[in-house]
């Protein structure tokens, strides 16, 4: 009877210690209070395109004019652009184009940048955002003025946010320069040149102007003038802006650089095309030089599209 009896107590011990330690490994588990986050969608690139490869051969004709007085096997080199370095290609590459004849050089880069954020709240399209709104921020332009249905009116005018100047700008706002200072800068932007500034001093302002921009018109106030002043863009992927921008080494050598920086997605996309004239008295041409880059842009906007 004592032999049960153990046998019984044992078993019961057993099962008690069974049921204690499920009741246990639930208690550890939950954690009241807690909330789990979903992770932010991925961006919509995960590789990039080999950039000495998107631009075509026809366009490169037409920005490296210097290139058709070489011979073919020399047009070909040029043509195939030079890879810039980079240090992860899965995240950034770039290509180089440049050719020169008796009378200017001309360059062409381009660059690829794929953003990938490490915040699971944070998705990599609002990463590529930030980066992209910290560009233009760069460049000296603000966001374009708040409409009139915005609840902070003005106030925060001045912030860059990427969509808010894409937006803004396809509803007709484009942002403006916020540097005034630019103007003493030996490298400095559209229409600021020494050019103008003989203007400001008392010469001519229709023709200093119109040199310097490679506007004809002679009318430096109109709408002419002010469409080459660096700006948002209109419909160029999600966010684009454009920078134009007049640097002199010297007296002896002066160059234009055209800037186009877009985003698509959480791709920032910059194209850059510079013109130096051999001769320092000659101002290059701000119009077809921001006309170019810009079609370089539209072209890349579409090879992302495909």
């Amino acid at each position: 009877m004592a032999h049960v009896t153990g046998t019984a107590l044992l078993a019961a011990f057993v099962v008690g210690c069974s049921a204690d330690t499920g009741t246990g490994g639930s208690a550890a588990d939950s954690k009241p209070g807690e909330t789990s986050v979903a992770a932010a969608a991925p961006g919509k690139y995960r590789t990039l395109p080999e950039p000495c490869g998107a631009v075509a051969t026809s366009t490169l004709k037409d920005l490296l004019p210097g290139a058709a007085e070489l011979s073919e096997e020399q047009q070909q080199k040029v043509y195939e652009g030079t890879a810039a370095v980079t240090y992860n290609t899965d995240r950034r590459v770039g290509c180089n184009w440049k050719s020169e004849d008796p009378s200017s050089s001309h360059t062409l880069s381009i660059d690829f940048e794929r953003v990938v954020s490490y915040d699971p709240a944070v998705s990599d399209d609002d990463r590529a955002r930030e980066v992209y709104t910290k560009k233009q921020t760069s460049a000296g332009l603000t966001s374009p003025s708040p409409g009139p249905d915005s609840a902070d009116g003005g106030a925060d005018g001045g912030k860059g946010d990427g969509d808010g100047n894409g937006d803004g700008s396809k509803d007709g706002t484009k942002g403006t320069k916020s540097d005034p200072s630019a103007d003493s800068d030996p490298a400095s932007h559209a229409l600021t040149t020494p050019a103008s500034t003989a203007a400001s001093e008392g010469g001519s302002t229709g023709a200093t102007a119109d040199e310097n921009t490679g506007d004809t018109t002679g009318d430096t106030t109109g709408s002419s003038a002010d469409s080459l002043q660096p700006r948002v863009l209109d419909d160029l992927g999600d966010s684009a802006f454009l920078d134009d921008l007049l640097t002199r080494a010297g007296s002896t050598a002066q160059h234009r650089t055209v800037s186009v920086v877009f985003r698509t997605s959480n791709v920032i996309v910059t194209v850059e095309y510079t013109e130096q004239p051999a001769v320092s008295t000659v101002v290059p041409d701000s119009k077809e030089l921001q006309e170019k880059a810009q079609a370089v842009a539209r072209n890349l906007v579409d090879k992302f599209s495909e």
